[in-house]
């Protein structure tokens, strides 16, 4: 019941200031399990103005699929991503669903200016205006990614190729005997979070830029490549 979820949970049903309802955020959650974590981070980031993304693992239950679904259902900024991955931790399956998302948002209607990522065990200690006060301060028109060259330590993550492993009740990354090639184009790989707050104009040249491609397509078989994707096209020269 649509008008029960929104009058019990007490989801905010307009702009709080005209400053908030001049920008407004994109959200990418991935989520697996409880449902009820899930709709307590929704209430505290939900906006009108703002617009979610929410990638389901296709492993995941079907009533708790039934139940995001439902939920969903009652908003119209809110919709799951039309192509859901098997997600697996440190696997290529995780950057891929960010991925997914993003090619949902950048065709939606409504306008967004930055597209941040959250994991279903994620909880807000900033008010949706502070989030934009701050970007606005400091980062207006950049990219948050933060990240070092890639420390020798974190060399084995690139430097061999891993294999996702899916089966009933289990999934995990291994690494395997073969040595991979360079990064396309000479890149300098540079390692950092798989959290950022992302301008839309960058979330297109992710999406078309033959670099950004071909580094994915490189990135598939490595260890966690969302922890070295983003950043490493954020220092791209210009």
């Amino acid at each position: 019941n649509c008008s029960m979820v929104l009058k019990t949970l007490h989801f905010i049903t307009r702009p709080l200031s005209d400053e908030e309802g001049n920008f407004s955020l994109a959200y990418i959650i991935t989520i697996h399990k409880e449902l009820e974590m899930f709709v307590k981070l929704l209430r505290a980031i939900y906006m009108p103005q703002n617009i979610y993304c929410i990638h389901v693992d296709e492993k995941s239950p079907k009533d708790y699929k039934a139940a995001v679904q439902n939920i969903v259902n009652c908003f119209e900024n809110i919709f799951i991503s039309s192509k859901r991955e098997n997600v697996v931790y440190a696997g290529f399956s995780r950057l891929q669903a960010d991925i997914n998302c993003m090619r949902d948002l950048v065709h939606s209607k409504i306008q967004w200016n930055y597209v941040i990522n959250l994991c279903g065990q994620d909880y807000p200690i900033k008010t949706n205006k502070d989030i934009i006060q701050y970007i606005k301060s400091k980062w207006n028109g950049k990219n948050m990614t933060p990240g070092v060259v890639q420390p020798l330590h974190m060399k084995h993550r690139t430097q061999v190729s891993y294999r996702e492993y899916v089966r009933s009740g289990m999934s995990y990354v291994y690494p395997t005997k073969n040595i991979k090639a360079k990064p396309p184009y000479n890149l300098t790989i540079y390692f950092g979070s798989a959290y950022y707050i992302l301008t839309k104009e960058f979330v297109e040249f992710t999406l078309t830029d033959a670099r950004a491609k071909d580094l994915l397509e490189w990135s598939r078989d490595t260890y966690s490549p969302d922890e070295h994707y983003w950043v490493t096209l954020n220092r791209l020269n210009g």
